[in-house]
């Protein structure tokens, strides 16, 4: 075979995948370009997420009042003083003893009895249930710097697009997950 021939074809087949190499290059080159990401902010908004909370606690009550006159401390009171009275004396002062032994007696009794009424109490339980809100951050969106051809720009984003935007033909960001065409 020629030497030259050989070198010839060697050299043209040279040349073909050089060009080969050079259009896949170019077709490389105008796929998809990326837009440098600068700064990524979260940006949050606060939910209530209101909840009933109930609790049992102790309540002190007064126990129902059957005598509400103190009527049965006034009578006992009134015959304990009245026969205290009536030891005391003699003639008309002890007639006036009694009458006024009865009548402190009475109303000792009345008070008495007031007195233990109002410290006949009993304890029971009872719930008790309040609305509280539960308040917690979510994340709407995020608000993004990026550098593109020498010039920033901002944009707010559904994801974090970390460290790159993509960029379509036209040299517009490609905001969505889903590239078109896919």
């Amino acid at each position: 075979m020629n030497k030259s021939l050989l070198v010839g074809a060697v050299l043209g087949a040279v040349g073909v995948t050089a060009g080969g190499a050079v259009a896949t290059y170019s077709l490389v080159k105008s796929g998809p370009e990326y837009a440098q990401v600068l700064a990524v902010e979260p940006v949050k908004t606060q939910i209530k997420t209101p909840r009933e909370v109930c609790k049992d606690v102790a309540v002190t009550r007064q126990a129902p009042v059957k005598d509400q006159h103190q009527i049965v401390g006034t009578v006992l009171g009134a015959v304990g003083g009245g026969l205290l009275g009536n030891m005391v004396g003699g003639g008309n002062g002890k007639k006036i003893a009694t009458v006024a032994g009865a009548v402190g007696g009475g109303y000792a009794g009345n008070k008495v009895q007031e007195g233990m009424q109002n410290r006949d109490t009993y304890t029971t339980t009872q719930t008790r249930c309040n609305t509280v809100n539960d308040i917690s951050d979510k994340v709407v969106g995020y608000d993004v710097r990026y550098s593109l051809d020498g010039k920033e720009g901002k944009v707010r984003m559904d994801r974090d697009p970390g460290n790159q935007i993509p960029v379509d033909k036209e040299g517009k960001l490609i905001l969505s997950q889903n590239q078109p065409g896919q």
